[in-house]
């Protein structure tokens, strides 16, 4: 791997460079994805088979896009037993994190009669795109339908491209079942992401699409955002290792290389304070490369995007992990825990030389579908906020609002909106001008706040009730 000595102006030009594989530079494809979304909305069905027998050469129709019982049943007896065991065995580590991210809904109440709050509601319906063709990525599978089956989504439908026999990937099958999809749909590409957000007669519509694929479906879930809602646009994988003298080079080699394999475009970067470390890695690198299967891909990953960068101090290290901001970011430093808290831009952190980024990947728990090409600085990992909404919840009663309502009606006067103004001054006219004739005011009582609070209690949506002693509580 090449070694540069890290400066403002090297680092500048890597990040460039790492901005060029960004799938919205891909402009190219766009008409094409354009279309192929405008035709299924038109054509619906028939658009879909038709795609799936001209990209995926399978013979699709209405009696046979839709992945049976029985199909599922076959799948599940292909698979290799131990695999199953694995699986089993991640989906419980991925279920155990991810219902840890559940939020509850919640209110809070005043003596004078206000109820303020927060409703989590599931999202209905989630499409989840699993990618097909020659490989199969049953991980991908988990990854997408475990935390919307933890945040309560009732419709978790998957589609896949089929092979040519017309079937789908038999461990794909395994684990949406295993999973909790609710439907899978054989067909793939734009198409699969057009069916999605529009609905056809085969196909329900869904309220939201994740998933990664290739520049197709990344532009297919583009034109069809707003839509529907999407989880983001991703792009190719990419790690960077933070290390200094203590790192073990050949541990630190093989991880660069997990990720440089998954496709030429993949970034693997080493951040170092130690040259000595950066010759041993490199070295090492070259001796891995001759035994691996996917030599040619690994080859062509780092000479576009892999690179050894050593810096002079570790604080300028940490900034440029944080400028770079990568998708998987490798803490191998004697202080590891004292190094990530100065991380401020990572999808995910792995610390310490028995973290390897591919423990995130298929088992540790954490979600592996994660922000790259530079969006961890404001994006997230893929979790149970993607599957959830947020209603606010707004109770005033009659006392709540007179003593708010001139402020209020004052504002909206403010910006011009007078009818904004009206629709708070009218439920106060006939006290006000009652009060102007007799000098008395007439002002509700505030017991219907408990009487209220209860009534939401008893819908369901919380654990203890709401009183009127100004508590919050948790649904």
């Amino acid at each position: 791997m090449r070694i540069i000595q890290l400066t403002e102006e090297t680092k500048q030009n890597i990040l460039e460079g790492l901005l060029k594989r960004d799938p919205n530079q891909y402009g190219q494809y766009a008409d094409t994805v354009q279309e192929i979304v405008e035709n299924v909305k038109k054509h619906g069905d028939e658009a879909v088979f038709a795609y799936t027998q001209r990209f995926d050469h399978a013979q699709i129709d209405a009696a046979t896009i839709r992945v049976t019982e029985a199909e599922i049943e076959e799948a599940m007896a292909q698979v290799d037993p131990s695999l199953m065991e694995v699986m089993k065995k991640s989906i419980e580590n991925i279920r155990d994190h991810h219902r840890r991210q559940l939020r509850q809904s919640w209110f809070s109440s005043r003596p004078d009669g206000t109820i303020l709050g927060q409703k989590i509601s599931a999202l209905e319906s989630v499409g989840v795109y699993v990618p097909g063709g020659k490989a199969a990525y049953p991980s991908t599978v988990l990854m997408n339908i475990i935390p919307a089956e933890v945040a309560g989504v009732e419709r978790i439908v998957m589609v896949t491209p089929p092979g040519p026999d017309g079937k789908a990937s038999p461990v794909t099958l395994a684990a949406a079942r295993l999973a909790g999809a609710t439907e899978i749909y054989k067909t793939g590409g734009a198409q699969a992401i057009a069916a999605l957000a529009f609905g056809t007669k085969s196909i329900p519509r869904v309220n939201k699409i994740v998933g990664p694929g290739n520049i197709f479906v990344a532009l297919a879930k583009k034109a069809v955002y707003g839509h529907v809602s999407i989880d983001s646009i991703a792009g190719p994988s990419e790690i960077l290792v933070l290390a200094d003298e203590t790192a073990n080079p050949r541990y630190v080699a093989a991880d660069l290389l997990s990720q440089a394999e998954h496709d030429e475009l993949a970034s693997s970067i080493l951040v170092t304070t130690s040259m000595e470390l950066a010759q041993a890695v490199s070295k090492e690198v070259d001796q891995f490369l001759e035994n691996l299967s996917r030599k040619a891909i690994l080859e062509k990953s780092l000479e576009n995007y892999g690179y050894i960068l050593v810096a002079d101090t570790m604080e300028e290290a940490i900034q440029t992990a944080n400028d770079i901001a990568s998708e998987h970011l490798e803490i191998v430093t004697k202080n590891p825990f004292e190094v990530m808290t100065k991380i401020r831009n990572a999808g995910a952190i792995f610390i310490g030389e028995y973290s390897s980024e591919p423990l995130g990947d298929y088992f540790a728990g954490p979600n592996h579908v994660l922000p790259t090409n530079g969006t961890a600085k404001f994006f997230s990992p893929l979790g149970v906020d993607d599957f959830i909404k947020k209603s606010s919840i707004i109770y005033y009663s009659k006392e709540a609002l007179e003593k708010a309502h001139r402020d209020i009606e004052s504002f909206a006067t403010s910006e011009g909106l007078t009818a904004h103004a009206n629709s708070i001054r009218v439920r106060f006219a006939d006290e006000e001008a009652s009060v102007g004739e007799t000098g008395t005011d007439k002002i509700a009582g505030t017991g219907e706040t408990a009487g209220n609070a209860a009534g939401i209690a008893a819908c369901g949506t919380v654990k203890s009730g709401l009183t009127a002693s100004g508590a919050e509580e948790e649904a």
